[in-house]
């Protein structure tokens, strides 16, 4: 099991030192899943809903969200982003809920000495917020999940790639 880096020799949190490490290309990829109603992911297919364009807005959320997370995440490093990009997969066949999803997939690129598996979760994530306060007016049951890091490549530890269980 890899040694927690975040704290100093007092045990208070600190941002790890990461001056001596190498400047490589990180990228990571992460994943989340908004459930809705059937009749919820119909609307935002067809441009139905209020307040605009879901995916859309979705999609600038994420970019904004991935570029601010060293402000909502303590020790995360403020990082030169190179690319962020934001993409969706429909999923219109009910579950046992009734409920379809909708798979947000966040890329994100840099080149530094530390990785940028927080930047792309934290896209996803807020990419998922967006999407139901966007569709909460006719959709408040709706909820989001499986949250999670699908690869990671660059830096020390090299390539990592979730398997599929």
């Amino acid at each position: 099991m890899a040694e927690l880096t975040h704290f100093n020799e007092a045990g208070r949190a600190r941002m790890v030192d990461v001056t001596q490490k190498a400047l490589t290309e990180r990228i990571a990829t992460a994943q989340g899943k908004v459930f809705v109603l059937p009749e919820t992911l119909k609307k935002i297919q067809e441009g139905q809903i209020a307040k605009g364009d879901v995916l859309a807005v979705a999609q600038v959320a994420g970019v904004m969200a991935a570029k601010r997370t060293p402000d909502v995440i303590p020790m995360c490093h403020p990082l030169l982003l190179t690319n962020v990009d934001i993409d969706f997969k429909e999923e219109p066949q009910s579950d046992v809920g009734g409920r379809c999803s909708i798979t947000i997939f966040a890329t994100v690129k840099t080149t530094g000495g530390t990785g940028v598996e927080m930047e792309a979760m934290t896209a996803v994530s807020v990419a998922a917020l967006t999407i139901y306060d966007m569709c909460k007016a006719i959709d408040k049951g709706m909820s989001f999940g499986e949250i999670c890091l699908l690869s990671k490549s660059g830096g020390k530890s090299g390539t990592y790639t979730r398997s599929r269980t």
